[in-house]
């Protein structure tokens, strides 16, 4: 019965009336005292909503739930998504009523602990980063690279300088060259080498004085620490142009190396994926970007600023627009509940515990490598950050197996599917990143997986996964025709819904 309320649409469960609640008898006066809604403005029917007991809604909403994987209840090894577990005690904090209350028009003076803690919030992206101007305002990771990009192109032109070309990684997320146009410029693409690492020649060449920006992410996308962010510093400085970093995976580096140390002029915080927020789902997210003092007076306003009144030893905190500001980039302040849930991880960790979620998750990497490498080709070395990206290639050749079957047959051992076929520069990619969320014992029982899949006969790698209610959609259908009503097949003249 579960599963049938579960997969059932509501209207299908829907039965004529069953009510969640009674209304009492109509205590408001009609009539000609009372000013009634026009005859064209009332419906000549009720809206034809299921009408369903409150069991019945619950029961379907949970039962659809059970269906799902979810950070809670599965490993997700997903390779540049940074699937963490979410601790619950950021939760509590996150819904705690002086907080969710809070108003946005509401008078500074009556959120002045608010204030407090997202200037402290603003310090402490900017001593992460090594980066002092921060705005928290950018509603996502992609939204925070436009952003950023948009501050660069009014830094530009500050100058005089008419540049419009953005040079991207051929390995970078594909949010960077979107982003890049958004912003208004030209991207120009530049080759990784034989060892997966920006191709310093091909740089070079694309290097002049068109160039605004070279954005890059460092580590990469195939788990990468770029080992030549020296020279690449010094080659686009040296042509008058900025290098952005993008934030991604700043997860395998916190308390070790600073972006702002090592070249970055502007660079994005995903927090959920670096400092465990709610992932997914459509939103609401967050992408604060970190930028060099020179490029802060351009940033997105509000900012939080602490000021002090002549000889007051109490500070107070206002919003505050920089100067040369680009303006607003989402309502009011952006996502404070995904910032306060970031502020509550930082502040629980620390700067030594920040390095320790860094040191784990590369150990827990390279660990998968060491097993998933004699199973699977990794063609970019031994050694990884916090993911790495094997190859199906081999199996392909040899027995006719995809990336594509052993992440839908990995579904019925009760682990969600690693990335796959991202990166680009890595044919039937597999990307793998175990997060330091996750136990040896979860680590090892999935390399026994993979093992045992690689051993299974093909057919039942074609048609898996077996056990999920839809085994494989046809992902070009529905994005080509999706259905997006649904229509009653007992009526007369309709067929499906």
């Amino acid at each position: 019965m579960r599963n049938q309320q579960a997969t059932q649409l509501l209207f299908e469960l829907s039965r004529p009336g069953r009510r969640a609640h009674r209304l009492g008898p109509l205590d408001v006066p009609t009539g000609d005292a009372v000013n009634e809604f026009p005859d064209e403005a009332v419906a000549a029917q009720p809206l034809p909503l299921p009408e369903l007991a409150e069991g019945d809604v619950v029961r379907h909403f949970v039962g659809l739930s059970t269906l799902n994987m979810s950070v809670d209840t599965h490993f997700y090894p997903l390779g540049s998504c940074t699937m963490k577990y979410n601790p619950k005690r950021n939760e509590r904090i996150g819904t705690l009523p002086g907080f969710v209350h809070v108003h946005p028009m509401q008078e500074e003076s009556g959120i002045q602990g608010l204030l407090q803690w997202l200037h402290e919030l603003q310090g402490m992206f900017a001593e992460i980063s090594g980066l002092p101007g921060v705005s928290l305002q950018p509603a996502a990771g992609a939204h925070g690279e436009l952003t950023a990009l948009l501050v660069a192109a009014a830094y530009f032109q500050s100058r005089g300088e008419d540049r419009r070309v953005v040079l991207t990684a051929d390995s970078a997320h594909g949010t960077n060259p979107a982003s890049a146009h958004m912003a208004g410029f030209v991207t120009k693409t530049v080759k990784s080498n034989a060892d997966g690492l920006v191709d310093l020649d091909d740089l070079k060449a694309k290097l002049d004085d068109q160039t605004a920006v070279f954005m890059l992410t460092n580590p990469n996308t195939l788990g990468l620490f770029d080992r030549q962010i020296e020279q690449i510093d010094r080659l686009v400085h040296d042509a008058g142009g900025l290098i952005y970093l993008d934030g991604a995976n700043m997860n395998a580096i916190l308390g070790i190396t600073r972006p702002g140390d090592f070249g970055a002029d502007l660079m994005h915080y995903n927090p959920h994926k670096t400092f465990s927020g709610p992932h997914g789902g459509g939103g609401p997210g967050a992408g604060p970007i970190c930028v060099r003092d020179f490029l802060a007076r351009f940033l997105p306003g509000p900012v939080v600023t602490e000021v002090r009144d002549g000889d007051e030893t109490q500070p107070r905190w206002t919003l505050t627009t920089p100067d040369a500001s680009i303006g607003r980039v989402r309502s009011f302040f952006g996502n404070v509940g995904v910032l306060l849930r970031a502020y509550a991880y930082i502040r629980t960790y620390g700067g030594e515990g920040l390095r320790q979620v860094s040191e784990d998750a590369v150990l827990g990497a390279n660990y998968l490598l060491s097993k998933v490498k004699h199973i699977l080709d990794v063609p970019h070395g031994d050694r990884c950050m916090h993911e790495f990206v094997a190859s199906a290639t081999r199996l392909k050749k040899e027995r006719k197996l995809t990336a594509m079957d052993l992440a839908k047959r990995i579904l019925d051992y009760g682990f969600h599917a690693p990335t796959v076929y991202f990166p680009l520069v890595v044919d039937e990619a597999v990307m793998i990143e175990p997060t330091e969320t996750e136990s040896k014992q979860t680590l090892d029982a999935f390399a026994e997986a993979l093992f045992r899949i690689t051993d299974e006969e093909g057919e039942l790698l074609h048609d898996a996964p077996h056990t999920t209610r839809i085994s494989r959609p046809d992902d070009v259908a529905a994005a080509r025709k999706p259905i997006l009503r649904w229509t009653d097949s007992s009526a007369p003249g309709t067929s499906d819904r």
